[in-house]
């Protein structure tokens, strides 16, 4: 089984309210192939929300209290990612999952580049929150980029 970024099947859970369709990725749900999650509402933050960025870091920071993810308004919503991330862990051990396809830049799902935390659109290397969970427990993280190479 594999878990999969619910934006990437259609559900319009984005922080803007919209979603990244892949249809590929949303057969592999049809078929029962994966199951979607969506960190950030499983956190208990509202569709629409406002953008976040990982501050002071990358994922596995935010996971040992070294940076925190704040909105572009300036609130501290890093408990919300963490308990996002938890859920999510949950749910893929639930259903046995061994990988997880996430949304490529985003402070929950990035499996390789998040935005820097400044707001500007400018990016780094690093995983999103949910992704380093989910690293640190054994299940391999790709993204909607990435997961048909090897």
């Amino acid at each position: 089984m594999i878990v999969i970024s619910a934006c990437l099947i259609g559900c319009h859970c984005r922080y803007d309210g919209d979603a990244n369709l892949v249809e590929e990725l949303r057969s592999m749900v049809e078929r029962g192939e994966a199951i979607p999650v969506c960190p950030e509402q499983m956190g208990g933050l509202s569709t629409p929300r406002p953008p976040a960025q990982i501050v002071g870091g990358e994922g596995k920071d935010v996971l040992e209290g070294r940076a925190r993810v704040i909105t572009d308004g300036g609130q501290d919503v890093t408990s919300e990612f963490l308990k996002g991330a938890e859920e999510a862990l949950r749910v893929a051990k639930l259903v046995g999952a061994a990988e997880a396809i996430l949304k490529e830049r985003s402070p929950s799902c990035g499996s390789s580049m998040i935005y820097d935390g400044s707001f500007t659109g400018k990016k780094k290397s690093g995983r999103g929150v949910t992704a380093a969970l989910l690293e640190e427990n054994g299940i391999r993280v790709r993204s909607e980029e990435t997961y048909q190479k090897s």
